[in-house]
């Protein structure tokens, strides 16, 4: 890396390229999209939660499966209730028989609350009370409108009728969430229709979704970003990546930021450690930064600026403290007149704004600077950048992080916030991952239909990548892997994989070992975190189920790292050399690991450390004093086996046991025997100190 200031910093990231087939774009007869037709194959279902990416048109979605539910399967009426009124908008009239389906979406106006004036409570309420008793059809209104009416009118007034809910992630089942809790005696009640619908894949950061018991009973339609971003027309390659700087980030965003690039700027919250603590400032010098102010547009509101080579920038500041400006800039930007206008806007600087349900299709840039606490948000930040657009074959997501500094007192935070954004990364080379479908290699299996193994196909004497590009799907054959044998165990490894990823990259033990210890057993994240993890996160089902999934979940994570790095050793490039970053292309990873070891088995991923190659990555995106901080930090906290990590330790000693026909050896050639050994040792230790219960 260089300090040249005038010269772009290449930020190390896992670039994803995509087929830029067209068919994510293309409708049916009926006017569907790829995922709307999914989904509406499946209006039959009392309960139905859409998974599924920003911009692959889930309001339409639901405006198919609710005028079905209200003319054929006999629901008197369709709320559709989303988190704040500016998404109220994306559920306006359209005339989808001018496409080719059987009847237009209709919303009378004094039915969107959305749209209406004053706040949540009480004539909203109201409103809502009337159309129950109306003959109406539909109503659009907030997620907090829908909370007061149902305290205000009970459970029974929304029977028959489809509560449609946007934005689902906003849901949870933590006691103080009430429209969890209104949600969950709905479903109790079962005289209600429900359709859900989220573009994260993360439900909910700390706090589930639903109750489990709830959430089994909903029929799932998921599409993925592989999915979404392979059928488009233009872009074909989206960037992810992390970026850290010292002193002011103003000082250094123009490393990292392209004026020629169509940007979204999200600020730091001004309680984060990278704020100045003086917003307004921070929007002067990204200016200052970029040319010489021009003043400011008299339609729009925008700053205009003017760069080193004559150029023009239009700048729209949505930070601005002076409400009647922040209106007009915010008016402007939803001009549906300059929708398709790339030279509307050419920046964008948002703090708290221009996220979820922003939709500006040019955005080539999503650059935010500091952590973001919530996969959520980033999810969605990503999801501004993800359009399809005329012309624009790149985006990226860009993470600006302040460097932990020794003098600094937080140095425990920052390290913190260095360990969090690490694990985001990891999560989005999930998200952006085709679907794996895992199978376990017996001597009998063969080829499935619809998948293609590349040219010399199906080898009956190996392990073998299956490709089926219509469905998104990775099929790869594994020894030894546990197949999953409840239905609930078969839904999370088909559906939930990310889920408990997640809740894995994001467990700081596992994290901070898998980066910073040198005398890391790989097995004791892989089988001991992991497995605790899916113990906790499904106390429901059985261990053999419990192993499945644990075996499943390590294998899509240890499997897209192992990709990632197999391609970027393939590329020959390192980061100094060329001018971006090298294409880590996941997708011909995987077949490439599959093919490069003798011998696809489960064990042979369980010895993979899952974030060895997040840390290759940091060793190239951090100064040396400041990594060589962040493992002191870290070493210094290190502490013998606690007697939990010991009986973990025992109970692997117990399988391996019966699985061997002998106990562990403590001198044993093999890392990882050697410490099931020692955590039987200490665990009877423990237990002859009456350390367990």
């Amino acid at each position: 890396m260089t300090d040249n200031p005038t010269k772009q910093r290449a930020v190390p990231s896992v670039s994803v390229t995509y087929a830029r087939s067209g068919a994510s774009t293309q409708a049916n007869a009926l006017g569907m999209l790829p995922m709307q037709e999914r989904a509406y194959e499946r209006r039959g279902e009392q309960y139905l939660l859409i998974k599924s990416p920003p911009a692959s048109g889930k309001s339409r979605a639901l405006m198919f499966i609710a005028l079905d539910k209200l003319a054929n399967q006999g629901l008197k009426q369709a709320i559709v209730v989303v988190p704040e009124r500016s998404i109220g908008a994306s559920f306006h009239d359209e005339p989808l028989s001018k496409y080719g389906f059987w009847a237009d979406w209709h919303v009378a106006p004094k039915w969107n609350l959305c749209d209406a004036p004053g706040g949540d409570n009480g004539g909203k309420v109201k409103a809502l009370g009337a159309f129950l008793e109306s003959a109406d059809k539909v109503l659009v209104c907030t997620h907090a409108t829908f909370r007061f009416a149902v305290d205000a009118y009970g459970l029974e007034a929304f029977d028959e009728r489809l509560i449609a809910v946007d934005e689902f992630h906003h849901v949870s089942s933590h006691p103080d969430n009430r429209l969890g809790q209104h949600l969950g005696q709905l479903i109790a009640r079962g005289r209600t229709h429900i359709v859900a619908m989220t573009g994260s894949y993360f439900r909910g950061d700390a706090e589930a979704v639903l109750a489990p018991q709830d959430e089994a009973k909903f029929d799932t339609v998921t599409y993925t970003y592989y999915e979404q971003l392979s059928g488009y027309q233009y872009l074909k390659q989206l960037d992810i990546g992390y970026f850290f700087y010292s002193g002011s980030y103003v000082d250094d965003i123009l490393k990292v930021l392209d004026p020629a690039e169509k940007t979204i700027i999200h600020i730091p919250n001004v309680n984060s450690r990278e704020s100045t603590k003086d917003k307004m400032r921070e929007v002067e010098h990204i200016i200052e930064a970029l040319g010489e102010w021009q003043g400011i547009d008299a339609a729009t509101g925008f700053q205009r600026v003017k760069l080193v080579d004559g150029r023009v920038l239009r700048i729209a500041d949505l930070v601005d403290d002076d409400a009647a400006r922040r209106e007009r800039v915010s008016a402007a930007l939803k001009d549906s007149a300059q929708k398709h206008n790339r030279d509307h806007v050419d920046i964008i600087i948002a703090l708290g704004m221009a996220k979820e349900g922003f939709d500006w299709i040019w955005c080539e840039h999503a650059l935010t600077v500091g952590y973001r606490a919530s996969l959520t948000e980033i999810v969605q930040i990503i999801g501004r950048a993800t359009r399809d657009a005329p012309g624009k074959t790149r985006a990226r997501f860009t993470n600006l992080i302040a460097e932990p500094d020794a003098a600094e007192a937080a140095v425990s935070e920052a390290v913190n916030d260095t360990l969090k954004a690490i694990a985001a990364s990891l999560l989005m080379e999930q998200v952006l991952a085709p679907r794996f479908e895992f199978r376990s290699k017996h001597p009998d299996s063969g080829p499935t239909p619809g998948f293609d193994y590349g040219p010399a196909g199906y080898d009956p004497g190996r392990c073998n990548v299956g490709v089926n590009e219509q469905t998104g799907t990775y099929q790869i054959e594994i020894k030894g892997l546990a197949e999953p044998r409840s239905p609930e165990a078969a839904r999370i490894c088909q559906q939930d994989l990310n889920e408990v990823i997640a809740a894995f990259v994001q467990d700081k033990p596992s994290i901070e070992r898998g980066l910073f210890d040198e005398d890391l057993v790989p097995e004791e994240l892989t089988q001991v975190r992991m497995g605790k993890i899916i113990k906790e996160k499904y106390p429901g089902l059985d261990a053999e189920d419990q192993e499945a999934v644990r075996q499943h979940a390590i294998a899509a994570l240890n499997l897209t790292q192992q990709a990632k790095r197999l391609v970027t050793a393939g590329e020959g490039q390192t980061e100094s050399e060329g001018d971006g970053t090298p294409n880590t292309a996941l997708i011909e990873g995987v077949r490439r690991f599959a093919m490069d070891v003798r011998e696809l088995d489960i064990d042979l991923i369980d010895r993979i450390n899952p974030f060895g190659e997040a840390y290759a990555i940091l060793a190239t995106a951090m100064s040396e004093d400041s990594l060589k901080q962040v493992a002191a930090a870290i070493t210094a906290k290190r502490t013998a086996l606690t007697p939990e990590e010991a009986k973990d330790l025992a109970v692997r000693a117990v399988q391996f046991k019966k699985e061997r026909g002998r106990v562990p050896a403590l001198d044993a050639q093999d890392a990882w025997e050697r410490r099931m050994a020692e955590g039987a040792a200490a665990f009877m230790r423990f237990k002859k100190e009456g350390r367990y219960e």
